[in-house]
C-alpha cells in the first residue's frame, strides 16, 4: 500500500524497474548484500565511503578493494542508472542545467545553480508530475514514473563530482544546499525522498554527509504525507507551492486544492513548522492578471501573519505557447508591499536558466519531440 498522500504508480507494460543500486539500501541493507554476493560484510562500507564521501564508481580506483571482487561489486550495487543526454549553462557558466535519460529511456532533469556564496541543487524526484498544474510544464506533461532513491541520490552525487573536478567555472567547490523542486511532487514519492534525505544527510562513509539544514523539500499540499514528514524528525525547510490565497483560484491552479483547501494546507506546514523548528517557506509563482491581484496580497498577509513563515515570490517563467505570463513589474512591486504590510518577509526569486528552457520540464519535453 502507498504511504499517506503518496501516489499509486501503474508501471507502463514491459517496463522495467530500476536496477538495486547501494543507494537504494540501508547501511544493513548493504553489508546482507555484499555477503549475499560471497564478500566479507566490511566491504560495504568500503563500497559506501568510494560511492558517497570520494565520489568514486570506477572500480579502477577502489585500491583497497581486492581486484577480483571489483567488478563483481560494481556490478551488483553500483550499475548505471542514468546517462546525461546534454549540459546546458548560462550565467556565464554559473547555471547547469542536465538533461539525464534514466535506465529506461525516461527523461527527467536537475539544475546546478552557484551563487557567490553557497552552491545549490534543484533536483527531480519524479519523472514527469501527476499533479497537473496548468501553468507548469511538467505537470501539463503527465506522470511517467517515480524515481528511485539511487536515482535522486545519484543527481546530487554527479553534481558534487561535477563541482570537485571544476567543471563548473568558478574553481573547485562545495555543494551547501539541495532543493527537491524539480519535476514531480515530492511527496507523492514519499518512502524514496525520505530515503534519499537519509542517504544524503547520513555521516561518511553511510552516506554523503549534508547537512539537513541545507534542504528544502517542496510540495503543492499533500496533507497527509506533510503530517507524516512531521513526525519524521527532520530538519529540512518545508517549502508550500501555494500560488492563490483563495480556494477558488487555487482549485484552478493546484488542482489537489479540490482535496485539501487552502487553510488544512496551512495547518499541516505550521504543524511541520512546530515539530522541526524551521521556519515555513511559501512559494508563489506570481501570474499576470492571474494571481497577482493586491487585494490577494492582502489575503496572503493575513494567512501568514504571526506564523514567522517566508514567501518566495517566484516570476513565472513561461513555457512556449502557454497563455501564462509573469506579472508586470509594479504588479509584483505592489504585492511584495502588500505582504510587507503585515509584516511578512518577502523575497522575490532571483529567476535563472530561462535561456536554457529554465523552468523544470521545458528540456524534456523538447527533447521528446
Amino acid at each position: 500500500m502507498p504511504a499517506p498522500g503518496e501516489l499509486t504508480f501503474v508501471a507502463p507494460r514491459g517496463a522495467a524497474k530500476p536496477p538495486r543500486h547501494l543507494a537504494d539500501l540501508t547501511p544493513d541493507e548493504r553489508r546482507a548484500a555484499v555477503a549475499e554476493l560471497g564478500e566479507k560484510p566490511f566491504r560495504a562500507r568500503q563500497l559506501s565511503r568510494h560511492y558517497f564521501a570520494r565520489l568514486a564508481d570506477d572500480p579502477a580506483a577502489w585500491t583497497d578493494i581486492p581486484a577480483a571482487s571489483r567488478e563483481r561489486l560494481a556490478g551488483a550495487l553500483l550499475p548505471r542508472l542514468m546517462t546525461p543526454v546534454r549540459h546546458l549553462s548560462c550565467d556565464d557558466g554559473a547555471t547547469r542545467k542536465t538533461l539525464w535519460r534514466l535506465h529506461d529511456g525516461t527523461l527527467v532533469e536537475s539544475v546546478l545553480m552557484r551563487y557567490p556564496d553557497r552552491v545549490t541543487m534543484c533536483v527531480s524526484s519524479q519523472a514527469g508530475c501527476g499533479m497537473n498544474c496548468p501553468f507548469c510544464a511538467t505537470g501539463q506533461a503527465g506522470l511517467d514514473r517515480n524515481l528511485s532513491t539511487a536515482e535522486i541520490v545519484h543527481q546530487i552525487v554527479d553534481g558534487m563530482r561535477a563541482l570537485r573536478d571544476g567543471e563548473v567555472p568558478g574553481g573547485q567547490a562545495r555543494l551547501s544546499n539541495i532543493v527537491f523542486m524539480g519535476m514531480g511532487e515530492p511527496l507523492a514519492n514519499y518512502r524514496r525522498v525520505t530515503g534519499a534525505i537519509r542517504r544524503l544527510t547520513d555521516a561518511d562513509p553511510d552516506g554523503v554527509g549534508l547537512s539537513q539544514r541545507g534542504i528544502t523539500v517542496s510540495t503543492v499540499g499533500l496533507v497527509p504525507a506533510m503530517l507524516r514528514l512531521a513526525d519524521e524528525g527532520f530538519s529540512c525547510r518545508l517549502a508550500v507551492s501555494l500560488h492563490a490565497p483563495d480556494d477558488e483560484l487555487r482549485d484552478t491552479l493546484v488542482p489537489v486544492n479540490t482535496r485539501w483547501k487552502v487553510r488544512e494546507v496551512l495547518d499541516a506546514a505550521w504543524r511541520y513548522a512546530d515539530r522541526s523548528g524551521r521556519r515555513v517557506s511559501i512559494e508563489y509563482a506570481l501570474i499576470r492578471d492571474i494571481n497577482d491581484q493586491a487585494w490577494r496580497a492582502d489575503l496572503l498577509g493575513r494567512l501568514l501573519k504571526g506564523h514567522g513563515a517566508h514567501v518566495n515570490l517566484i516570476p513565472l517563467n513561461p513555457t512556449p505557447g502557454s497563455k501564462w505570463t509573469a506579472s508586470r513589474p509594479e504588479d509584483e512591486r505592489a504585492f511584495v508591499a502588500g505582504l510587507e504590510a503585515h509584516g511578512v518577509p518577502v523575497t522575490v526569486r532571483d529567476t535563472r536558466g530561462q535561456e536554457i528552457d529554465g523552468a523544470c520540464g521545458q528540456l524534456a519535453a523538447a527533447e521528446r519531440e
